[in-house]
């Protein structure tokens, strides 16, 4: 039992108000794409998981939102985290995936592999989280479309750049295709399917 009261890290101190919190964060990343915002609830995440990952989804995800994990975290801690303080299920599939979790420059599914949503339902798509090194000094690209005055330059250290011809396919779906929410530490950026991307080879 004490083994596994170790391996088990808390979930929020205060559930309502901390999800409450997080969920305006999460949402104001989404909607000012590439602009880095910060997560405050104190949370220690599993090992694997980056603090703001976990954050955001102990404030998204419950028992109708299967998640995805790679293969070492979903049979690990940050599993075992998930499903006890979430409820959430996980599924080896990623199509199958309302909330997904990569490594950006690591072995993982491709874009195009989670689901993009359909036409009655655009927005049953996955989100997925990008775990980085950190959201500056990174291979830069220039975002553009709603919620971006102008244009706005992102740089993540991680992703690379058959990554963001990846990004920029997925925009050429909308509306359907997935939306991303980029981590490190406790900081967060959004990149919904709604943007576009222009990269040193599209310039």
């Amino acid at each position: 039992m004490t083994g596994n009261a170790e391996i088990l890290q808390a979930g929020f101190a205060d559930p309502v108000f901390d999800s409450q919190r997080a969920f305006r964060t999460v949402l104001g990343a989404l909607s000012e794409p590439g602009l880095v915002a910060e997560l405050d609830p104190a949370l220690t995440p599993p090992p694997g998981l980056e603090p703001a990952t976990a954050i955001a989804l102990l404030t998204l995800a419950d028992y109708e939102t299967p998640v995805w994990l790679p293969p070492a975290l979903a049979a690990g801690a940050a599993g075992r985290w998930l499903r006890f303080h979430a409820g959430a299920p996980l599924t080896t599939t990623p199509a199958d995936s309302a909330y997904a979790v990569i490594t950006a420059g690591a072995e993982a599914p491709e874009l195009f592999d989670f689901h993009p949503g359909d036409d009655q339902f655009p927005d049953r798509s996955t989100t997925i989280f990008i775990q980085c090194t950190s959201l500056e000094g990174g291979l830069p690209v220039i975002l553009a479309g709603p919620g971006i005055p102008g244009s706005r330059r992102f740089a993540p250290q991680g992703p690379v750049p058959e990554f963001w011809r990846a990004a920029a396919a997925n925009h050429a779906r909308y509306p359907l295709g997935v939306d991303c929410l980029f981590t490190a530490g406790r900081r967060i950026a959004g990149l919904p399917r709604s943007t576009r991307i222009e990269t040193g080879e599209t310039r």
